[in-house]
C-alpha cells in the first residue's frame, strides 16, 4: 500500500518532470494513456473548478503506466487505451475489481502533415508502401503500445504489414507519433482520431475500417492500494455524465457513463 510519503514523493517528482499541477499528498493521481490528455485534462479543470480538489494526471503509454502501477507507483484511478493491460493489472491483483468499467472508444486513423496532398483509400491491397515514397510511418510501438498493436493488427488484416514494416518509426506513445507526422518528420502515420482532431498540423487520409483491429476501448478502474479518500469522488465523475462533454467534445464516444 501506498504510504503518505510515497504520494509526496511522487508528486514531487511529477511536478518536476513538467507537469503544472501543484503537488500536495490529497492530490488525485490518475496514470492516463497518453491518447487521453485533452479531454481528461478539461474534466480535471472542470472538477477543480467545482470541489476546489486537485487531479494530478500521469499521461504515457498504456503499457508504460501499467508497469509502473506494477512496481507501486502510487496512482489512485488508471485509465487504460485497451483491454489487455488492464487485465494485465487486474491478473495481479493490483486494481479494485467492481470498478473497472469500459469508458471509452476511439477509431485509429491515417494521417500526414496537413499541407501533403497524399491520398489513398484504406482497403485490402492498397499499396502503402508507394505513397510513404522514401519516408516512414510513425506508429506508437507495435509490440506493447495499445495504438500500435491496433494499427499493426489493421496491416496485417489489410494485408499491408509486410511492405511497411522495416520502415516504421515506432514511438513510445501514440502522442509522440503524432508529433513526428506534424513536424513533417514522418509522411505517414497512424494515430487516434482524437489525436489527429486535436493537432491542427495533421490532417486525416483515411479511417481504418472497425472490423480491420480489435475494437479501441479505454478500461478505467480504481487501484487497490490507493489510500486516498478523494479517489472515489473523480472516478464517479468520470462514470457520470458531468464528464460526458469533454470526452465527446474530442471525439470519444462514451461507452459505459454509469450512473
Amino acid at each position: 500500500m501506498f504510504t503518505a510519503l510515497a504520494r509526496r514523493l511522487f508528486l514531487a517528482l511529477a511536478v518536476c518532470a513538467g507537469l503544472t499541477v501543484s503537488a500536495a499528498a490529497d492530490d488525485v493521481v490518475v496514470f492516463a494513456a497518453a491518447s487521453l490528455k485533452n479531454a481528461l485534462d478539461t474534466a480535471a479543470a472542470t472538477y477543480r473548478e467545482t470541489t476546489g480538489r486537485t487531479v494530478l494526471v500521469s499521461y504515457a503509454g498504456t503499457a508504460t503506466l501499467a508497469k509502473q502501477i506494477e512496481q507501486e507507483a502510487p496512482a489512485d484511478i488508471f485509465i487504460a487505451a485497451d483491454t489487455a493491460w488492464m487485465d494485465y493489472v487486474s491478473d495481479r491483483g493490483l486494481i479494485v475489481p467492481d470498478t473497472r468499467h469500459t469508458l471509452l472508444g476511439n477509431r485509429i486513423v491515417l494521417i500526414a502533415p496537413a499541407p501533403s496532398d497524399a491520398t489513398i483509400a484504406i482497403a485490402p491491397g492498397m499499396d502503402l508502401a508507394t505513397l510513404l515514397g522514401d519516408g516512414l510511418l510513425a506508429m506508437a510501438n507495435t509490440e506493447a503500445v495499445p495504438a500500435g498493436r491496433y494499427g499493426k493488427a489493421a496491416l496485417q488484416s489489410l494485408g499491408a504489414w509486410d511492405a511497411v514494416v522495416d520502415r516504421i518509426v515506432q514511438a513510445d506513445n501514440v502522442r509522440t507519433a503524432l508529433a513526428f507526422v506534424a513536424r513533417g518528420e514522418a509522411p505517414l502515420g497512424i494515430v487516434y482520431a482524437t489525436d489527429a482532431a486535436a493537432e491542427p498540423a495533421v490532417r486525416v487520409i483515411d479511417v481504418f475500417p472497425e472490423d480491420s483491429h480489435p475494437p479501441v476501448r479505454y478500461p478505467v478502474a480504481m487501484i487497490a492500494a490507493s489510500i486516498n479518500p478523494d479517489a472515489r469522488a473523480f472516478y464517479d465523475v468520470l462514470l457520470s455524465d458531468a464528464a460526458r462533454p469533454a470526452f465527446e467534445t474530442e471525439g470519444f464516444t462514451v461507452i459505459d457513463a454509469g450512473s
